[in-house]
Order: C-alpha cells, then structure tokens, then sequence
C-alpha cells in the first residue's frame, strides 16, 4: 500500500501514537526496575514509531528513507547489545529483548499508516502480550520435553506442508479418493487427537482417572481400554476403572458424530441420534460406577498419538479400505458393506467411518452408511470387550466386558432400526 501525505489521516496520526504510547507503557512497566539504564519506554517508542513513520512518507515508493532510518536504528541497537553483552558484571534478561522492542516500535510507525487496522492491532498487542508471558513463556519452555516440540512440528507439517502440495491432485487410480481428501481425513483425526492429548498432558494432568479416560476416548477408546485394563491387572479392578473404560467408549461416539458431520452433514444428521444416545447411556453407566468408587485422583498416562509415521499408515489403510468397501459394494452390495463393517471394527473403524463420510464408495446411500458405522462401532465395542477380560487378567474384568457387550448390542438395534 502506498500512501502520500494527501491520503493521511487524523485517525491514522492517533493510531500509531496510541499504539506506540500503548506498547511504551507495557515495556516501562515490565523493565523499569530490571533495566534501568535500558533504551526505549513510553516516550521513545512514540517518536521511533513518528520517525518511522514520516520518513516512510517522504518516500513511500521505494522506502529508500524509511530504510536508512532502520539502518541508523539497527546501528544504535548493535552497540547497545554489544556493550551489554561486554558487561559480564552486569548481566541482566533482556539483553536481546529490549532492542528487538525499540526495532518494532520504529516499525510500528509505517505499519500505522498503511496496514489494515486489525493489523496494526495485532502487532501491537502480540508484542505486549509477549512481553508479559514472558516468564510463563519461560516456564512452559523449561517443562516441555523436547520431543513435544518435534511432535507439533510434525503437525504443523501434516497442515501447512503436505496438505496443499496435494491439492488438484487426481483421483488415486481404480478409486474415486483424490490425494487431497485422504490426507484431509488424516487430518482431522489428528487435529482431534493431538488437542486431546494436550489437553490430558498439560492442561488437565492431575484430572484423575475419569477426566483422563475421557479425553483419551477422543483419540482411541481402543487404547484408552487396553491401558486401564492393564492398570487394572496391576492394581487390581475397581469401579473407578470400571467407568473410566466405559466412558472412554461414550466419548468414541462422539467423535464419530463430529468427524461424520464435518465431512457429511446429510450422514452426520442420520447418525445423530442413534450416536447421541448411545454416548449418553455410556456416559449414564460411567457416572454409576463412579459415584460407587473411591476416587485416586490418580491419573493414567497416554502416550502421543500424532506421528508422521501414523499419520501415513492411516492414510494407507483409508485408501486400504475404501477399495475393499467398493469392491465389496459392487460385488455383494449392502450385505458386503455390512460383513466389512464387522470385520474392520475388530481393527481401526477411524478409515472406514472416514470413507464412507467422505463418500467415496459409490452407490452407498446415507441410511446403509449409517447403519455400517454403527455395526462398526458394534464390533469395536466387542473386541474392547475382550481387551478389558485378556489385558486385566482378572474375573472382575468381566464387568466392563458386559457393559461394553452391552453397548454393542443397542448399536446393532439402532443400525437395524435405521435400516426400516
């Protein structure tokens, strides 16, 4: 944007003031004790900021003055960080801080003038938000391992890297799923999980068992069961364990429902209620056991279930099992659909919901859709079942067992009352 003294206004004059007023009084406030003899404050930001600004505006079109300014600027700011850094005697935080601060307020002075108004905003209310979290900052950098920086690394590259290489990309050969659209549903699946398990490791890491249950039936109530049933066959089975597995396979339905809606609406409306009440009675039966069980406020660790190694394997096992559930449409039409439904639920239901939410086997209408995720969560609700009795090595994992038998019973019901 290119703006003359013709074009200036009032309103963008008191902007940038205020702003550079705004951003000094942050900076006084948080280093006039620490840094006394510091650069920059309430008065200097706002003449770096008029600086930067009216020497943008002498020459707006190549910026040759306004870049001469932030040369000169830079300079002062070199000499300031080197003498600090020589100083060993009086070492302080801050010694990159506080230059980087005075660079940003000469900034401000040419964003003020031409940017958007939001923008300017933002700039100017991230830099002080940053510099108040500073010591938050600090501490979550220190308690962050750092594989958990490489792990959200990795998703950022599953959104911002592979994600767009792959759009316009045609449809995978013998299959109607483009590239695009699987990586998508892989995606969405690891958005949910990857915020599931931060919110279990470092917003709610004391929650007790049941909090923590929860959370992990967002990503994996398969997981979630294994985990508790074999903390049961150390600890012994309580009533505790007992609601925390069933209320991991409640949160499963849910996620199903929203996963199913983000891609299909039409399904996603179809499954509502059947889904809904499913969850409900799951979460009903978890708060029985709960009220009858002596709460550990101990808390049952998940490991982190976003890797690209993962998210690879899921996407092969979506292509994987969009092509068995066309061939078996094709050839044996909804009863293949269904005997699928079965046998993929004995696995990894996430492709087989994703597929046919995406709509990428022909010929399947919404009802037999519905009716298939529901025989599938069925079958995975048996095969948690053996999970709670094998892993817990305990007769008293035979109670979750029955509930999640039972779980699976109503499914089958509702998938055939969808069918009439």
């Amino acid at each position: 944007m290119t703006l003359s003294l013709t074009d200036l206004s009032a309103e963008r004059v008191a902007l940038l003031l205020g702003l550079s007023l705004f951003f000094g009084f942050a900076f006084e406030e948080l280093y006039a004790d620490e840094l006394p003899r510091r650069p920059g404050g309430v008065r200097t930001f706002p003449l770096l900021a008029l600086a930067g600004g009216a020497l943008y505006l002498l020459e707006p079109r190549y910026g040759a003055a306004f870049i001469a300014g932030l040369l000169i600027v830079g300079s002062w700011i070199y000499a300031y960080v080197r003498r600090e850094i020589e100083d060993e005697t009086n070492a302080v935080e801050g010694a990159f801080i506080v230059p980087v601060c005075n660079m940003l307020a000469y900034v401000l002075g040419a964003v003020a003038l031409t940017q958007p108004l939001w923008f300017c905003v933002a700039v100017a209310v991230a830099a002080v938000l940053l510099l108040g979290a500073r010591r938050t900052l600090h501490d979550w950098a220190q308690r962050v391992p750092g594989s958990e920086v490489v792990t959200a690394g990795q998703f950022l590259i599953l959104v911002g890297v592979v994600l767009p290489l792959l759009a316009g990309r045609p449809a995978i050969p013998h299959t109607t799923i483009t590239p695009f659209g699987v990586w998508l549903a892989v995606i969405a699946v690891s958005t949910i999980s990857y915020a599931s398990y931060l919110l279990q490791r470092y917003v709610f890491p004391k929650g007790g068992t049941l909090l923590t249950s929860v959370l992990g039936g967002l990503y994996s109530s398969t997981a979630t069961t294994v985990v508790l049933a074999r903390r049961a066959h150390d600890e012994g089975m309580t009533a505790e364990i007992d609601a925390g597995i069933v209320a991991a396979t409640a949160m499963m339905y849910l996620r199903i429902l929203v996963v199913c809606s983000i891609f299909n609406v039409a399904l996603g409306r179809e499954l509502a209620i059947p889904l809904l009440a499913l969850a409900a009675i799951g979460a009903a039966i978890s708060a029985l056991f709960f009220r009858m069980a002596t709460p550990s406020n101990q808390a049952t660790a998940f490991p982190n279930p976003l890797q690209l190694s993962t998210a690879f394997l899921f996407a092969l096992a979506f292509v994987a099992v969009s092509m068995l559930a066309t061939f078996a449409e094709q050839h044996y039409g909804r009863g293949g659909i269904f005997a699928l439904a079965g046998i993929v639920g004995i696995t990894d239901i996430d492709p087989f919901v994703l597929s046919l939410a995406q709509g990428d086997v022909a010929g399947i209408g919404t009802t037999t859709a519905a009716s298939a995720i529901l025989i599938a969560t069925s079958s995975n609700n048996v095969l948690k079942a053996l999970y709670s009795v094998v892993f817990s090595g305990r007769r008293a994992g035979a109670v979750p067992a029955l509930l999640l038998g039972l779980l699976a019973l109503l499914g089958v019901i509702a998938a055939l009352a969808i069918l009439r």
